[in-house]
């Protein structure tokens, strides 16, 4: 039998047969009397039944807080709802936002920003080492609403705790396509073939090939969609493609058309992409349809093109750019080499 524990304030009440404490809080609000009464959920523990009691009677048992106004999912809710920031944003990065939020949310959704720690973001950090990418975008997410909290809703919400996280170093990079998988696209569907044709001529990212319309083509010139700048670029449209985008079959408004109105979806090229790829084998399983994009850049700089050239065509960074003309660089001198050594052994 449960023994009674007396204390001020402290009363025991028969549930379900059992004797469960409770803490009863008297005030006065408003010039009338109130009462609240808190179940203490002490599990038969009396050490247990005394920390909750003077957590109650301090006011700071965890149903006596206020609700915040400032948790993660009102923050998160008011930066998806501010048209200042979606406008800005491409289709691609706000799913890419979405997901990493959204993880927010089913963790931490309630919880009050304010109580976010440093140690704590490190702790999600470290938490994700095994994938890079994914634990450097937590951070920035983290990073991103904490500085729209503070700078655009004007929250007391002080020092940003992801703010100087030194994140992983360069992640796995997209592998540029080899020569034989895209001589394999002849035998590709249809979709996927000319998503490949439309990056490979554009240099863009796969959902703005997908999403590009015919109107989009007019003579020697393209409009570009650069999804990270949130702008169209006109851009100088290759031979081949003017003349591969001229014999594709009218089914809509768009050249990846869903209906006359609608283009394909990104994720639905993306499975005829795997899909294709599973039937190249193991030596295909590296390459992703990214990797089109990169290859881009490695044709251009082996053609010759400056980088200044290879940004007006592709929208990549400068950085980015250079990472890859090495590729392009390393392939050239390896043959020019060889040749010379050839050569020398030959006599010649």
């Amino acid at each position: 039998m449960t023994r009674r524990i007396e204390k001020p304030n402290l009363e025991w009440k028969t549930i379900r047969g059992k004797l469960v404490p409770r803490y009863r809080l008297t005030y006065m609000e408003g010039g009338k009397r109130r009462e609240r009464v808190i179940t203490l959920d002490w599990k038969g523990d009396p050490q247990e039944l005394d920390r909750l009691y003077w957590l109650a009677r301090s006011n700071r048992h965890e149903k006596q807080r206020k609700p915040s106004r400032y948790t993660w999912r009102a923050l998160i809710v008011a930066w998806r709802a501010d048209p200042r920031v979606q406008k800005k944003l491409a289709d691609s990065t706000k799913a890419s936002y979405r997901r990493t939020m959204d993880a927010i949310l089913d963790k931490n959704g309630s919880k009050d920003v304010r109580e976010t720690t440093r140690q704590a973001v490190r702790a999600i950090h470290d938490k994700y080492s095994a994938t890079p990418r994914k634990a450097n975008h937590m951070v920035q997410v983290i990073r991103l609403l904490w500085n729209y909290g503070k700078g655009k809703l004007d929250w007391p919400i002080g020092e940003n705790p992801a703010a100087g996280i030194d994140l992983y170093g360069r992640t796995r990079e997209f592998a540029p396509w080899p020569e034989w998988m895209v001589r394999a696209l002849d035998t590709a569907p249809d979709d996927l073939r000319i998503t490949a044709e439309l990056m490979l001529g554009t240099g863009q990212r796969p959902n703005a090939a997908i999403t590009m319309r015919r109107d989009h083509f007019s003579g020697e010139w393209m409009t570009v969609r650069d999804e990270k700048g949130a702008a169209d670029l006109e851009v100088y449209c290759p031979e081949r493609l003017r003349a591969f985008v001229a014999d594709l079959p009218r089914r809509g408004v768009y050249l990846l058309a869903k209906n006359l109105t609608q283009p394909k979806g990104y994720d639905a090229v993306e499975r005829t992409f795997r899909k294709w790829r599973e039937g190249l084998g193991d030596a295909a399983r590296p390459f992703t349809l990214h990797g089109l994009r990169k290859l881009a850049i490695v044709q251009l700089a082996e053609a010759g093109c400056s980088d200044a050239e290879i940004q007006a065509v592709t929208g990549q960074s400068p950085e980015t750019v250079a990472y890859y003309r090495k590729k392009a660089s390393a392939k050239a001198l390896s043959k020019a080499a060889q040749i010379r050594r050839d050569r020398n052994r030959n006599g010649t």
